[in-house]
């Protein structure tokens, strides 16, 4: 009877650490959000991102935890919200805009970061290359603003008269350096001067289309930031107000009132930063995975908007284009 008691005692005591090895392996985890735009100017993207996990089996509390970030186009909050993450000890950082992840880079080398999109990652500096990067960041680069020469025959294209465009961007956002650059080459192949209008913050917003109404441009270019993002209602209304020709960078502001956008499909890129996510809980190392460039571009036109301030779409552009609003 003794003895009995003894072996019942070892069997319970091995059942106890059993127990808690199983829970200890059974750690939901945990994946951090990092934004630089607002959660109503991302929603859709993040939508998609959520969409995603779920197709691949990821239920919220149950096997996944996802906590979202948005510094609402203040850079000055970033690095706050990522020391918060790494001291939450993320499994993994998913982040949107290349300041946003040279943030978490300097923040930490062992977590591991994917780029839902954003600019040059090999330019910036956030990997070795893009067939092996390196490091713990992978991801996508979502090269919207390198689509600056395209957007901009697209613009001549469609309003053949146009001389004079201005370029709006944020000097600290995605643009590379050399951008300038470039898009001065584009415009000057096209026959196209090009002004440029530097946005920090919001409260500039106003002040550089007062700057674009006086400089008598006839065309308006937006280049991708959060900035502008999460005051996009307020962009667009002063486009129209101009009587500008306006090329977007995503189709978003075209489907809020703007006339024209073309850009990389940035839902698709959220539902492939998912698929990132889940090869790395599943064990594959960021430095393993390719970063991957955009393959579906779209060219969205709004002809209600242009309309609105007088303007005709050519036929051979709205036959190019992947959605016209009527």
């Amino acid at each position: 009877m003794g003895k009995t008691i003894v072996v019942l005692l070892i069997g319970l005591a091995l059942a106890s650490v059993h127990l808690v090895e199983a829970q200890q392996q059974k750690r939901i985890p945990l994946v951090g959000v990092l934004v630089a735009g607002s959660p109503s100017s991302m929603a859709t993207r993040i939508n998609a991102f959520q969409q995603k996990l779920r197709e691949l089996g990821y239920t919220e509390g149950r096997n996944i935890v996802v906590e979202y970030h948005y510094a609402s186009g203040s850079y000055d909050r970033l690095t706050a919200l990522v020391t918060d993450l790494v001291r939450s000890k993320a499994d993994v950082i998913v982040t949107w805009a290349i300041p946003v992840t040279q943030v978490v880079k300097d923040a930490t080398r062992t977590i591991p970061v994917v780029m839902a999109g954003g600019g040059n990652p090999v330019e910036t500096g956030l990997v070795a290359s893009l067939a092996r990067p390196g490091g713990n960041i992978t991801g996508l680069a979502s090269i919207q603003n390198e689509l600056s020469g395209k957007r901009l025959e697209l613009l001549k294209e469609s309003f053949p008269k146009i001389s004079r465009v201005a370029m709006v961007l944020n000097p600290e956002g995605q643009v590379p350096t050399r951008g300038y650059e470039e898009v001065e080459g584009f415009a000057k192949s096209l026959k196209i001067s090009i002004e440029f209008f530097q946005v920090r913050k919001p409260n500039e917003i106003n002040k550089a289309f007062a700057a674009i109404a006086k400089s008598r441009v006839d065309a308006f270019l937006l280049e991708s930031d959060p900035v502008f993002n999460i005051n996009r209602a307020n962009v667009i209304v002063l486009a129209t107000k101009n009587r500008l020709p306006a090329m977007y960078p995503e189709r978003r502001w075209v489907e809020d009132g703007g006339i024209m956008a073309y850009g990389t499909d940035l839902i698709e890129v959220a539902r492939r930063a998912a698929i990132f996510v889940d090869k790395i809980l599943k064990g594959t190392k960021p430095a393993d995975l390719p970063v991957e460039r955009p393959t579906k571009f779209e060219l969205t036109i709004n002809l209600k908007a242009a309309k609105q301030i007088g303007l005709t779409i050519p036929p051979n552009v709205l036959a190019r284009a992947d959605k016209v609003i009527k």
